[in-house]
């Protein structure tokens, strides 16, 4: 049995978390067994009360006592995190839990050390946010030429790791800069990367959406800056 810990950085998402906990929690994958490591990076909603009552001896839960971003929550919850595979899961309704299956399918038959789930493969998505789009896939292009990667969606949330590239990496972003900064790190490191197609229903800023423009600028300063250094 291959135990999955699903990591799930969480700010300000009282109207969700109890949701896409228990999605998460109730998603079977044949094989293996999962977990939830939950960090809330000092939500003021009412968020961090929801989870103070969650009682699941599958969940942990870890708390900030102040806000410092999502990198600094997924470092938290690596910290923490059991499971020989990890798994990326943001804390709103954007990404399915039920695509586990097949986001852990190129890692379980021994083919890949790294899954991202690709929003721009082919799976059903909401549609909208046109500038949103063009925004990822110029960081994807840029991040694809400073790593020598060939990848469609660098910006997903869905990133599935075998533990030992995680403990073979240092990771410093404290907020969107995760996602650049492990990709490099994973390139430079020559772990199997593979991409999968995913479903993506996607919301806009009145609906909680949280990166803005100035995530897409700090993330090029982030490319280029692990593009030559450690």
């Amino acid at each position: 049995m291959t135990r999955v810990t699903v990591v799930m950085p969480v700010y300000n998402e009282r109207q969700f978390i109890q949701t896409i906990i228990d999605k998460v929690l109730s998603v079977k994958v044949e094989g293996v067994e999962t977990d939830l490591v939950v960090v809330d990076d000092y939500s003021r909603d009412g968020t961090r009360e929801v989870l103070r009552e969650l009682r699941n001896p599958r969940a942990t839960v870890l708390f900030h006592d102040m806000n410092q971003g999502k990198g600094a929550a997924l470092r938290t919850g690596f910290a923490k995190a059991g499971g020989e595979i990890i798994l990326v899961q943001d804390a709103d309704l954007e990404y399915n839990p039920e695509e586990y299956p097949v986001l852990l399918k190129p890692i379980l038959t021994g083919h890949a050390d790294v899954v991202y789930g690709s929003r721009f493969l082919g799976g059903p998505h909401r549609v909208h946010l046109f500038w949103h789009m063009v925004g990822n896939r110029m960081l994807t292009l840029l991040s694809n030429m400073m790593s020598n990667l060939n990848l469609t969606d660098m910006e997903t949330c869905y990133k599935v790791f075998k533990r030992e590239v995680l403990a073979g990496i240092t990771l410093k972003s404290n907020r969107f800069g995760f996602e650049p900064e492990v990709t490099l790190k994973v390139a430079r490191g020559g772990w199997r990367v593979y991409e999968v197609p995913i479903s993506y229903h996607g919301r806009d800023y009145a609906e909680g959406k949280k990166i803005g423009w100035k995530d897409g600028v700090s993330a090029i300063w982030t490319i280029l800056k692990y593009r030559f250094t450690d």
